[in-house]
């Protein structure tokens, strides 16, 4: 139960980590800049055109007096009473689809997006985009190979502890073939009862998996949106489906290996 344990904590970490990045990716954003000249129906139905773009996620319209109010309250200072009028012009923010939150992409967007005369200019921090990009291309190779890995070691412990029950049936597991026992017969109680181990243990683990993932999201609302049930099934089945397969495949790697030794060899093992 508790290599499962470990093995469904990597499942959930490199799925979540899929999800934060989605989640990040999609909370990156960059302004448009309109003209003084366009009026106020004319950006109301540039926003829906954008909106209707497969690269588009969400839009908000920003008026110049949005703006300023914005900047006042975060200054505690109106810019206008000093410059005698409101040097912010009106803007539409886009959040981009996880897909196209890179470089290269939003180069061709932008691109796109200057070809309409009433655009001033596009904003966006190419370095900051780029910098989170790296990170999360790192941050899921890290976890591929620690999943690579703790896969490998729940294997081996999950393997040994099989092997080490198996091994001390071995006589009687001889007892059984020189009695005419088929090979079949004598497996069978031994896949079973592995097989029911695995589901068991897959339980407790998914069961202690959930209860810590309800929590995380009862401490951190926001946290809905990595953490998402859809995630926390599949971890659930990825748990059930590798404790089941591991014990089972263990358990018939061991019986056949003491199936086919000579009575004469199980006393020096």
């Amino acid at each position: 139960m508790l290599v499962l344990l470990l093995l469904g904590l990597v499942v959930f970490f490199v799925l979540a980590a899929n999800n934060l990045s989605v989640y990040v990716k999609e909370n990156i954003s960059f302004s448009i800049l309109l003209s003084e000249d366009m009026k106020e129906a004319d950006i109301l139905k540039l926003q829906r055109t954008l909106n209707q773009e497969p690269f588009v996620k969400s839009t908000d319209y920003i008026s110049k007096e949005q703006a300023l109010s914005e900047l006042s309250e975060s200054m505690g200072a109106d810019p206008q009473e000093f410059l005698g009028y409101n040097p912010f012009t009106a803007s539409i923010e886009i959040r981009l689809h996880s897909l196209y939150a890179n470089s290269d992409s939003i180069a061709q967007i932008e691109q796109q997006i200057r070809s309409n005369t009433d655009i001033q200019d596009v904003l966006y921090r190419k370095e900051l985009i780029d910098a989170v990009n790296e990170n999360i291309r790192k941050i899921s190779l890290g976890l591929l190979g620690m999943a690579v890995v703790l896969t490998l070691i729940s294997f081996a412990l999950i393997n040994n502890t099989i092997r080490l029950t198996i091994y001390s049936k071995r006589f009687l597991i001889h007892t059984m073939k020189l009695v005419g026992a088929s090979w079949g017969f004598i497996r069978r109680p031994f896949l079973a009862r592995n097989f029911w181990v695995g589901v068991l243990s897959a339980l407790l683990a998914d069961a202690i998996l959930m209860g810590g993932a309800y929590y995380l999201v009862m401490y951190e609302p926001e946290l809905i949106r990595v953490v998402t049930p859809d995630i926390m099934l599949l971890v659930a089945g990825a748990v059930l489906v590798f404790g089941v397969l591991i014990t089972w495949m263990c358990a018939l790697i061991s019986i056949n290996k003491y199936l086919r030794m000579k009575a004469s060899t199980l006393y020096y093992i």
